[in-house]
């Protein structure tokens, strides 16, 4: 395990959790919050981006205030946090984490859920022991998830270099954090965008984890 095997930095929401319903029905509160109307999944995914103002904006028409992002993202929170628990993981999870550990290779996991929410989390799901590092985001919540990738590789401390690196995510923002730390991404179509929205960063976009994980080899090798 080390520099000279491919490391994966696994996504959580959308990727490693099948938790759109609970995105979906979470967003949805918040809107009702001020008076928005509430999207469907394929709008959602049609509209997505991060930063999430951005994706508000897109809803509308502008930039939602600052006294309306609170509400809205207090409220995403309390729902998401209510309907997470009937979310299971993606088909497959456990299979591809185990193999790929079995195989000497190193995984970790950055998600844009808060760190002191998302360690508990993972463990619940039993799934911690295939990772050799778990961050979540620290700070406010809304932003991209470039530096929160810098920190995240900087903190395996030598173990991974970017360029054997591939990141598995459902979004946008997991490409471009990929390519801001010089490793590659491959996206997955079952959490939060669109494969068209997903298609326009240029990187391989697949179906299943599994694909995604046959890729990443393809990728580093």
């Amino acid at each position: 395990m080390g520099k000279h095997s491919t490391h994966l930095v696994w996504d959580w929401n959308g990727t490693l959790l099948d938790d759109i319903s609970a995105v979906i029905s979470a967003t949805n509160a918040a809107f009702a919050e001020i008076g928005l109307e509430p999207i469907t999944l394929e709008r959602y995914r049609e509209l997505y981006c991060i930063p999430i103002p951005r994706f508000y904006e897109r809803l509308m028409g502008r930039l939602p205030t600052e006294a309306e992002w609170a509400v809205m993202d207090e409220a995403f929170h309390r729902h998401y946090t209510e309907h997470r628990i009937g979310c299971g993981l993606t088909d497959g999870v456990e299979d591809l984490l185990r193999e790929w550990q079995r195989a000497g290779r190193s995984q970790s996991l950055l998600s844009m859920y808060g760190h002191e929410q998302l360690v508990p989390v993972v463990r619940g799901y039993g799934i911690e022991s295939h990772f050799i590092r778990v961050d979540g985001r620290t700070g406010p919540s809304g932003g991209t998830k470039a530096l929160h990738m810098e920190r995240h590789l900087r903190a395996l401390d030598g173990a991974v270099v970017p360029g054997r690196t591939v990141v598995i995510g459902d979004a946008v923002d997991d490409a471009l954090a990929a390519a801001h730390v010089g490793a590659r991404a491959v996206l997955y179509t079952g959490g939060s965008h669109s494969r068209v929205s997903l298609e326009s960063v240029g990187v391989p976009v697949v179906d299943t984890l599994a694909e995604a994980v046959e890729e990443a080899l393809r990728l580093a090798a």
